[in-house]
């Protein structure tokens, strides 16, 4: 059998995905709300929105995918964070520019 220390694999708390999920919420809610409501003008409700969003990429990092980025295995988990980000941009960015490429060829 294989040593598995817990403090190497935590998984986290209830406490801790109950914190998550209500900032979760909270975070959703409160873009939904002021664009259901029309409270404000679109200049700042887009700004929140996005705004709030990236808050919920940290909280989604800190609570649910439990990445610590100040020990050693942080570290790793910083560096492997950086290029699935990476990639995922590439991605996205050279998909975008070969479908306006594209629909620049058929015009």
């Amino acid at each position: 059998m294989s040593d598995h220390s817990s403090e190497a694999h935590s998984h986290g708390s209830v406490k801790s995905y109950l914190t998550g999920f209500i900032w979760s919420v909270i975070l959703t809610g409160i873009p939904f709300w002021m664009v259901m409501t029309e409270a404000f003008d679109k200049g700042p409700t887009y700004i929140t929105i996005i705004l709030l969003a990236i808050v919920q990429i940290f909280v989604h990092l800190k609570y649910f995918l439990h990445l610590n980025f100040s020990t050693d295995q942080g570290k790793l988990d910083a560096y492997s964070f950086l290029f699935a980000l990476m990639i995922i941009v590439m991605v996205v960015a050279l998909s975008v520019w070969i479908i306006f490429a594209s629909n620049a060829m058929m015009m």
